[in-house]
């Protein structure tokens, strides 16, 4: 069994089930044979053979009486026989039941004490099964007589001859019914499973286009939503993979362009003067430090989100962090005119790494003050909600499409396309975000609209659970 298919083994159950059902019918036929018509038989035999015996109770078994019997023998179904002795009736009834004789020794005791004898078996001359009974017929003396009654038995089809074309009519449209039930059950069942199997070997070859079509909320059903969804998360990682390759090809490709540009003219000595060599040495340590630090938060953003890195638990003055991070901005605000507004509890203390968190207040101020319009509002908030801190940055500039905000926090994904280098980073400064207040149980949260701003809620727990969140006592 462990070699079958799932639909041999099925298939299988259903043909066993079917055999069932044939060898239940045969044996329920059996059983009406065996208890209500071999039954009513024997019934009827004693009964008529206490009523024969019942008038002959006195006198003796005269000339009379013997042809009233055989009278009754006539119109009756029953074959009666009556004789004087019991010797007398192997005349009679020169017949051996079950190849023994039609009385023995304890059967005539039985009959000296006036009881009857059941006889049933099969008798080879007459080919037949017979059911029958031998009675004694009681005198004033003693026993006078005997009166045996039987039966010739019909076979089992005989008895249901009538009804035979009923049940093969019946079990006809039975089994019709039951292959049409079975045959759409089985289309139903196995045909998701084959196309399960069928797109399986296609997703194993990279195509994750197909889709199974559900109309059913069964396990089916279920099992096949469960695979049109791993598709389509499947073709979705595809395409983000894709992506992070051209984006960091491009990443990479700009500053290894410089380099490789500016130090070939340098080996060649194609400069006019030294200022002009000093300024090529200038863009290749530019480009350079910008592919280490590409690098590094490459590095830094793997370690975050496989919790690799272990974060310092220790007591924080948020209030001091976030007014230490906005001094690091004052020249840039005061460029580009920002109308600064803070709002800020002074009193609250947190649980965990102190750097980690700066560097989320830094990533979220200067995206704000790089994205906000020259003499616009920056609005910075900072409170208490419960077991939660808020750390709240609105600014008015240029908001954010609806379609980019949900992938804000990818690797690379930045929402100025053109990736200009004066505004734009990375597009690894979120992501980084993300997953340092993931790791201290928080969240993070972006909306933006034309008319009230781009605004940032990051949510920080005051203390995070212990370990599980990838935290340490240093």
């Amino acid at each position: 069994m462990k070699r079958l298919t799932l639909s041999k083994k099925i298939l299988a159950i259903l043909l066993a089930s079917i055999a069932f059902t044939i060898l239940f019918s045969f044996f329920f036929l059996h059983f009406l044979y065996s208890n209500l018509y071999l039954s009513s038989i024997e019934e009827s035999i004693i009964y008529q053979g206490k009523r024969t015996t019942s008038h002959y109770h006195y006198g003796e078994l005269s000339e009379e009486i013997i042809e009233k019997i055989q009278w009754y023998n006539i119109v009756s179904e029953y074959e009666i026989i009556v004789v004087d002795e019991l010797e007398e009736l192997t005349s009679y009834f020169p017949y051996k039941i079950n190849t023994k004789d039609l009385v023995n020794a304890s059967d005539y005791a039985k009959l000296e004490k006036g009881s009857y004898v059941l006889k049933e078996g099969y008798v080879e001359e007459l080919d037949r099964e017979i059911l029958g009974a031998i009675f004694p017929i009681k005198g004033e003396d003693g026993l006078i007589g005997f009166i045996y009654i039987y039966v010739p038995l019909a076979a089992i089809q005989d008895v249901f001859r009538e009804s035979i074309p009923l049940l093969l009519i019946v079990g006809s449209l039975f089994f019709f019914i039951l292959f049409l039930i079975i045959n759409r059950a089985w289309r139903s069942l196995f045909n998701p499973l084959r196309q399960l199997q069928q797109f399986s070997t296609e997703v194993s070859k990279g195509n994750y286009q197909n889709r199974i079509a559900v109309e059913r909320e069964d396990e089916i059903g279920q099992l096949a939503n469960a695979f049109n969804s791993m598709s389509e998360s499947l073709k979705q990682q595809e395409e983000r993979k894709k992506e992070f390759t051209s984006n960091i090809v491009h990443e990479l490709r700009t500053p290894l362009t410089y380099i490789g540009g500016y130090t070939q003219a340098l080996k060649d000595k194609i400069y006019s003067s030294p200022e002009e060599a000093e300024s090529y040495l200038s863009t290749i340590e530019k480009e350079t430090g910008r592919l280490n630090k590409l690098i590094n938060d490459l590095v830094e953003l793997n370690h975050l989100q496989g919790d690799l890195y272990v974060l310092k638990r220790e007591p924080i003055a948020l209030a001091q962090i976030v007014l230490d991070t906005l001094h690091l901005f004052h020249v840039r605000i005061a460029e580009k005119g920002l109308h600064l507004e803070t709002i800020i509890e002074e009193d609250i203390v947190i649980i965990g790494d102190a750097q980690r968190i700066q560097q989320v207040f830094y990533n979220v101020l200067d995206n704000a003050v790089k994205y906000s319009t020259k003499s616009g509002k920056l609005l910075v908030h900072l409170k208490e909600d419960g077991q939660f801190v808020e750390f709240i940055v609105t600014n008015e500039g240029i908001s954010i499409a609806t379609e980019d905000l949900q992938r804000l926090g990818e690797r690379f994904f930045r929402t100025d396309k053109a990736r200009n280098r004066t505004t734009g980073g990375s597009g690894l400064g979120l992501s980084i975000v993300k997953e340092i207040v993931r790791l201290h149980g928080g969240t993070f949260t972006i909306t933006s609209d034309p008319v009230t701003g781009t605004t940032v809620n990051i949510r920080i727990n005051r203390t995070p659970t212990e370990q599980k969140d990838g935290m340490s006592n240093e």
